[in-house]
């Protein structure tokens, strides 16, 4: 499967925001994403809506329905009841799940799917009865797989902080993606698939 652009648009926001204008304009910055070909749209709107705010969300999936009906809308962040009834009322094409405390600054580490699988189970069930693609925010692991599979997860996003970290340190990037790209692939019967690449 090729690799699919969804690009991430909280620091147009949390620089908007910062500026206290309404420029940068979310909406008209994710325009430019998409005219120049990128497959989606992805936004993490947080409790605090720090980025992100939750009014953001309805003008992006205007803009992709009235402009771009072809790609797709990701919303991912905690399941709180808020997030879920922001989901629910937006209608993304994917919903991926991250297990970011509140007043986490970023993401920094997946699920714990052994551990937090029976909170997880009922809220994937919900959001794919509406028919919502689900990605679960996952460690680079290969158990971390079939676990998400088991659960129902249609498709894993990796944490690749590890990755981003090494940048400045002389072939440690390479090594470090070279060990992402060494992970198994999830056996057909799991229906996972890759999920698009966020920047």
């Amino acid at each position: 499967m090729p690799a699919k652009l969804s690009v991430n648009l909280n620091a147009v926001a949390m620089l908007r925001n910062r500026r206290g204008l309404p420029w940068p304009s979310v909406t008209g910055l994710g325009r430019i994403a998409l005219e120049a070909g990128a497959c989606g749209l992805t936004v993490h709107p947080r409790p605090d809506q720090r980025h992100i705010r939750f009014s953001d969300v309805p003008e992006i999936r205007a803009l992709l329905d009235d402009e771009f009906p072809d790609r797709e809308f990701n919303i991912e962040g905690f399941p709180t009841e808020d997030f879920l009834m922001l989901v629910e009322e937006n209608q993304p094409e994917q919903v991926t799940l991250v297990p970011d405390d509140p007043a986490q600054a970023t993401s920094d580490h997946g699920w714990d799917f052994a551990g937090q699988g029976e909170f997880l189970k009922p809220i994937i069930a919900r959001l794919k009865k509406q028919g919502f693609r689900v990605s679960l925010f996952a460690d680079p692991d290969p158990g971390q797989v079939p676990a998400a599979a088991a659960l129902g997860a249609d498709r894993i996003e990796l944490y690749t902080g590890p990755y981003g970290g090494c940048m400045m340190i002389p072939k440690r990037p390479l090594s470090s993606w070279k060990n992402l790209a060494k992970r198994r692939r999830p056996p057909p019967r799991t229906g996972l698939a890759s999920m698009p690449v966020t920047i």
